[in-house]
């Protein structure tokens, strides 16, 4: 799994050929304080029934609120075989407070 941080994230979306999915893994109540445009909700808990609807060979960026849960999302994607993961290290917090300034943070 590759890590990156908030401004290294934005430059690699700035220049994806194909965008990749952007998976929130927070809690419902989290992402609607605040989420990414174009991000999917599927909190954590939920991501063993969801794994089976994504593209393993798809370009994943992992999100969540300080990188902590994203982290063990991609781990455990790891295992199941996918093998093009990004967790965004800092969650959105990092980009909040690093990319977007314009967004909330919270708790």
């Amino acid at each position: 799994m590759q890590r990156l941080s908030a401004r290294a994230l934005r430059t690699h979306l700035d220049h994806a050929a194909t965008p990749p999915l952007l998976l929130d893994v927070r809690e419902p109540w989290e992402y609607d304080i605040v989420h990414l445009p174009g991000s999917h909700l599927c909190p954590l808990a939920r991501l063993p029934e969801h794994a089976e609807t994504l593209n393993p060979q798809a370009e994943i960026v992992l999100i969540c609120h300080h990188g902590i849960r994203s982290r063990q999302a991609g781990l455990w994607l790891e295992h199941q075989g996918f093998s093009r993961l990004i967790n965004l290290e800092g969650g959105i917090d990092a980009w909040a407070r690093e990319v977007d300034p314009t967004l909330p943070v919270y708790g």
